[in-house]
């Protein structure tokens, strides 16, 4: 399905009946690597994906792809669909932009899972860092998503999931670079936003991956007791869909349960 937006096409899937799910992938992903948890979850439930702003099939809105921005095209794509209430599960980029959802929504809100994930703002570092890759990224695309994207994997997975990080890689490099910066810059404005978690009634969890090179498991750890949300920890990277898909086709089925 095609949602216009601002003159910009947004691609989303609606499938199965009963509570609604909505699943955001995260930087460099699309709605397709929720195909395999999707089609589990919709089972049960009505599940709602969506190829945010410059990811997909989804075309860009400018060069600043900000959380709230994304936030109004997943409000559009609800008001399209008719759906009043909803639980949001969040991968990485997915978590921020169901933050600002919430932040903006919390009466539709019945449940939040932040999946490698953080309501956390970017550290000083890393805002450098994400300047320095939308310099690079003009001059060589390919190789800085390869080694980016194959970095958020712990060593062990990296030789365990070969053709699993290979297709995943394959749709990262479909992203087009105006999508990239978009999404860096979106990413680098973001507020904290702990206190959609702390002031919140709705059912929270985030899940950790214990090797994961992007988020600290220890920062993660007090972030979810600091705001009384349910704690999962696996033992890989920051790739929970790929490095531990049945665990956590499990403890999303529990959670969206509890909701």
């Amino acid at each position: 399905m095609v949602l216009n937006y601002k003159n910009a096409s947004v691609f989303y899937t609606d499938t199965g009946k009963g509570t609604t799910i909505v699943l955001l992938h995260g930087f460099l992903e699309n709605a397709s690597m929720w195909n395999e948890i999707a089609s589990e979850l919709s089972k049960r439930n009505r599940v709602v994906t969506i190829d945010l702003l410059g990811h997909g099939s989804s075309d860009c809105l400018g060069y600043v792809h900000s959380m709230e921005l994304f936030a109004e095209v997943l409000e559009a794509v609800l008001k399209q669909l008719r759906i009043r209430r909803l639980i949001l599960i969040g991968h990485s980029l997915g978590g921020y932009v169901a933050l600002s959802f919430a932040e903006r929504n919390p009466q539709k809100v019945k449940g939040l899972c932040l999946m490698n994930s953080t309501s956390h703002e970017d550290s000083y570092e890393r805002k450098q860092l994400r300047d320095r890759a939308n310099v690079m990224i003009q001059k060589n695309f390919t190789n800085l998503v390869r080694m980016s994207f194959t970095n958020l994997f712990s060593e062990t997975s990296r030789k365990k999931y070969v053709d699993q990080i290979n297709r995943a890689l394959n749709e990262a490099l479909q992203t087009s670079v105006q999508g990239y910066i978009a999404g860096q810059e979106g990413m680098k404005l973001r507020p904290n936003r702990n206190h959609v978690l702390a002031e919140n009634n709705f059912k929270k969890m985030i899940i950790i991956g214990k090797k994961d090179p992007v988020l600290e498991v220890q920062k993660l750890t007090e972030e979810a007791e600091n705001t009384n949300s349910k704690r999962i920890v696996f033992p890989d990277g920051h790739m929970s869909h790929i490095e531990n898909t049945e665990a956590l086709i499990s403890v999303l089925k529990d959670f969206t349960r509890s909701c």
